[in-house]
């Protein structure tokens, strides 16, 4: 059977094209540095942020304890204190205030505060957009790893680009990392994972093939 030249030309120009694109997306997997292995400060403390739940505990005064949500715009309400801004504080920081505040009408009060809902600020949350079999944010905790993130996001899509992903760090200005998620995931190739900082954007591509 003869085969026409101009097929054969063909063939051979869509080949070349499917590996340049093949080359491309190589290279665009290597376009940042790893992301380190250890990135947690050893002197994290936790932020309170929007749908935090709190549980007020005043001392010898079971009247005034109460648990209360931080609302949308940052702040809480409680017995004898209509507004206090929570966004952006530690529960220790929330204690100290709402003492100072209760001062004006109950002698040496003594608060605790207990975060008991976790949600955080909106500039530490991780988030995990592109090709995540459930991509939504997760309130960041201390020596958070991504497999940690990955478990919780249900794993890759079937069409994701796994060795392709970036984490953009907004800690650190923007910058982008490159991290093997199908490694990690597919083949369980511990040493790709690495330690989140809070803020994190985890982006999973699309495969292009």
């Amino acid at each position: 059977m003869k085969i026409h030249h101009s097929i054969i030309r063909r063939v051979l120009c869509r080949l070349g094209f499917v590996l340049a694109a093949a080359s491309v997306v190589g290279c665009a997997s290597n376009k940042y540095p790893p992301a380190p292995a250890l990135a947690a400060s050893g002197d994290y403390n936790y932020i309170v942020g929007p749908g935090d739940d709190l549980n007020i505990i005043v001392w010898r005064n079971p009247e005034l304890s109460q648990t209360v949500p931080v609302r949308p715009d940052g702040k809480i309400s409680t017995p004898l204190v209509d507004e206090l801004v929570a966004q952006g504080k530690t529960s220790t920081e929330i204690a100290r205030e709402i003492e100072n505040l209760l001062g004006k009408f109950v002698r040496d009060p003594v608060v605790t505060v207990v975060v008991t809902t976790f949600v955080g600020p909106y500039s530490e949350q991780i988030r995990v957009v592109g090709e995540a079999a459930k991509p939504q944010f997760l309130p960041y905790k201390q020596k958070m790893t991504l497999l940690d993130v990955m478990i919780a996001v249900g794993g890759l899509t079937d069409f994701a680009d796994g060795n392709g992903a970036t984490i953009l760090r907004t800690s650190e200005g923007g910058r982008q990392y490159s991290v093997r998620l199908r490694d990690l995931v597919k083949r369980g190739d511990i040493s790709n994972n690495v330690e989140m900082k809070p803020g994190d954007i985890l982006v999973i591509p699309q495969s292009w093939f």
